[in-house]
């Protein structure tokens, strides 16, 4: 396709734009431990119009990001947006920890499910019978499990000190994703993905000479992203605010717009 056949060209654009980006950028304790009930509570954020309202603001300075790419320009409108559903929580997962976004939680004043069966018997009905995926409790609020897992990466993140351009090559691997189904230029988005990885490792070579565990240090932050559900992070960040959001029509306005 026109894509593949101008990779090579594109590639030295993307170089050049991840490296041109420029925009401002206490870790959580260890996870608890003891029963594994305590990962399964529900929590919700402390002040959600703050938080939510801060997530949203990095969610749109991170679509101007994509936007000012070139080779993501270049791509048909149809795989931008398969991109970019795919990728929007890692991408916004790593704007806050630029931003140094913290979050505070409270446990959520839900009852148990030992709560809510003592209180049937007590009065004679039925219990309550889990919810399909969340086996304990009610549909919407995240466990506090998965709360330590973005709180896990942000303060990894802050650890390592991560650059404005380590950030920002970062997100051009998260964002170049080949494997996904229904791509058609996957060889070109192959070749913008490896051209970013070679830019971080040029880059950390360069900056970080006497650390050469940096580049695996930073492939680590990558892997943590992948363990975080993207419907964990829309549950924490938007339905505070604008309810049950459908993330997909969001994005394509979000996408098609000029931010």
């Amino acid at each position: 396709c026109r894509c593949c056949a101008e990779g090579r060209r594109h590639s030295s654009i993307l170089y050049s734009i991840l490296r041109s980006e420029e925009r401002a950028v206490p870790p959580a304790g260890p996870a608890p431990r003891g029963c594994p009930c305590g990962s399964r509570r529900r929590v919700a954020l402390r002040s959600p119009q703050v938080a939510c309202k801060a997530a949203s603001a990095v969610l749109v300075k991170t679509l101007r990001f994509v936007q000012n790419v070139p080779c993501f320009q270049e791509l048909p409108l149809e795989e931008q947006l398969l991109l970019v559903r795919s990728c929007w929580a890692p991408l916004l997962l790593l704007g806050l920890a630029q931003d140094r976004v913290h979050l505070e939680t409270v446990e959520s004043a839900e009852p148990s499910m030992l709560q809510r069966i003592l209180t049937a018997r007590q009065h004679g009905e039925r219990a309550p019978a889990p919810a399909p995926g969340r086996p304990h409790h009610g549909p919407h609020l995240p466990s506090a499990g998965e709360i330590q897992a973005i709180k896990g990466f942000l303060a990894k993140c802050w650890s390592l000190d991560i650059s404005t351009k380590e950030y920002a090559y970062l997100k051009g691997t998260v964002l170049f994703n080949p494997d996904l189904p229904g791509l058609q230029c996957t060889q070109y988005i192959e070749g913008l993905q490896r051209e970013a990885q070679q830019a971080l490792n040029e880059h950390v070579r360069l900056i970080h000479r006497g650390d050469e565990a940096r580049f695996a240090k930073l492939n680590v932050v990558l892997s943590l992203l992948r363990s975080i559900n993207a419907n964990v992070v829309a549950e924490l960040f938007f339905r505070p605010i604008i309810g049950a959001v459908n993330m997909d029509d969001m994005l394509l306005e979000m996408l098609c717009a000029k931010l």
